[in-house]
């Protein structure tokens, strides 16, 4: 697995051996295949993982699931972020700053269109005397939401991470660096070691993948100040629930699910007077997707 990219060269993870660490240049045969954190590859030369050792990644597996994002909501190049992640995890304060609802809606977005099961993390509990209604608006959604305080170690975070591979997301200042030192002890240490393939550099700039001491790994990216979804339709969203995906497909052509007035013959409303998806619920994604007609640096 890839954990570390930088200046054209790939720090890897062998399957063997997963205290080892491998730097691989791209192949000539891949062109100019991308290749990311979180992606599994194939390698061939030396897998020493000496001082002077350099692989070749001469294959990129099929992802199963893709973070991906634009610099803004008209830009039509589409970064990946991250690859084949399991979670993504969404971390916004309580306060200092404020939580950002936009934000989380378009991560939520990204999330859903991307195939990543979608967590919130919420931050600085101790700066709020309540916090119970916060996350109204995405009780039926079924978001596991995890509450950290300043105070406390993040045990039950460190539980939803545990055996998978996770991203986390979030604006500068809410507290994710003191979330990753947390749950990696040694985090400075680590990513020295994977960054600038010996060099000693790393900038909040890069993402990088970081293990867990009981299992799985993190992939600490930087603190973003936008979140672009020129990439993703309404669709893309719907279609990531289970009880919802089958019932687009009777909607009108350019359907956007919001429903009347903007969408008077969408299906989904169809679906909600037949009971067969709660009222709450449809409210609550299409709250989700009016994010994809807000500004992207909300």
């Amino acid at each position: 697995m890839v954990i570390a990219v930088d200046r054209g060269r790939w720090t890897c993870v062998p399957d063997t051996d997963q205290n080892a660490r491998v730097v691989a240049m791209r192949a000539r045969e891949l062109g100019r295949t991308p290749i990311v954190i979180g992606d599994r590859v194939g390698l061939v030369g030396d897998l020493s993982g000496g001082p002077d050792a350099l692989a070749r990644i001469v294959r990129v597996d099929e992802r199963s699931s893709v973070l991906r994002r634009t610099a803004d909501d008209s830009d039509p190049y589409e970064r990946i972020v991250v690859a084949n992640a399991e979670q993504l995890v969404i971390v916004s304060a309580l306060a200092d700053p404020p939580l950002s609802v936009g934000f989380v809606d378009r991560a939520l977005v990204a999330a859903y269109a991307g195939g990543l099961r979608p967590v919130l993390c919420l931050t600085k509990a101790d700066l709020v005397t309540d916090h119970d209604d916060v996350t109204a608006a995405w009780t039926e959604l079924d978001l596991p939401v995890v509450v950290t305080r300043h105070d406390e170690p993040p045990d039950a975070l460190r539980e939803v991470l545990g055996g998978r591979l996770s991203a986390l997301i979030g604006h500068s200042g809410v507290g994710k660096s003191t979330l990753v030192n947390a749950l990696v002890p040694d985090a400075e240490r680590a990513v020295g070691r994977v960054s600038g393939v010996g060099k000693g550099r790393h900038t909040s700039s890069s993402a990088v993948a970081l293990p867990l001491v009981d299992g799985g790994w993190i992939v600490d990216t930087p603190g973003i100040r936008s979140f672009g979804l020129a990439h993703v339709t309404t669709t893309d969203v719907v279609t990531a629930f289970a009880d919802l995906s089958e019932a687009v497909a009777d909607c009108p052509r350019g359907c956007g699910h919001l429903g009347p007035p903007a969408d008077p013959e969408c299906a989904l409303d169809q679906l909600a007077e037949r009971g067969a998806v709660g009222v709450g619920r449809l409210a609550a994604l299409r709250r989700v997707l009016v994010a994809l007609a807000a500004p992207s640096w909300t």
